[in-house]
């Protein structure tokens, strides 16, 4: 297997054009993704946007609204990939902290997690990440604190 950077394997992965011999050092997709059928739509680096179908029958809370811990895992699973193309292959990360706002309600819908660095540095990381629904409207904010982790602290992670 030909190992290729993060970057360039989620880009690829996308477009449909992934060759069955090439791997990265994150695993893409996540298991927690396919799990909740979320989709990677835009990557570049240090930014990523993910997309997911939400529908209350199936990611609801007992309101009847969208469980705000899939909003959560929405917004950390956004950026997480944002982080994963900033990382040096030998490199791993981990979050330190994860705060969201919510805003609205949502009983069906696509939403879309944007994340982009607010701060970026050798070791912390902040983040930012707009949840919207298909009107644009913002339906959370997540704010994000990322550790990148290096030499021993990396291994086995």
């Amino acid at each position: 297997m030909k190992k290729i950077p993060t970057l360039e394997f989620i880009k690829n992965m996308i477009a449909g054009k992934l060759p069955k011999d090439v791997t990265t050092n994150m695993r893409y997709p996540t298991a927690i993704s396919k799990t909740l059928k979320m989709k990677i739509v835009n990557v570049e680096k240090g930014i990523a946007t993910i997309e997911i179908d939400a529908d209350s029958e199936v990611h609801g809370n007992q309101q009847g609204t969208i469980h705000g811990g899939l909003l959560c895992e929405l917004a950390d699973a956004a950026i997480g990939t944002a982080h994963s193309t900033i990382i040096n292959d030998d490199e791993t990360f981990t979050s330190l902290e994860l705060k969201i706002n919510f805003f609205r309600p949502v009983w069906k819908d696509t939403l879309k997690a944007f994340a982009t660095p607010i701060q970026s540095g050798k070791t912390i990381t902040v983040y930012n990440c707009e949840i919207k629904n298909t009107q644009q409207k913002v339906v959370a904010l997540a704010t994000s604190t990322v550790m990148t982790l290096r030499g021993d602290k990396a291994v086995g992670r």
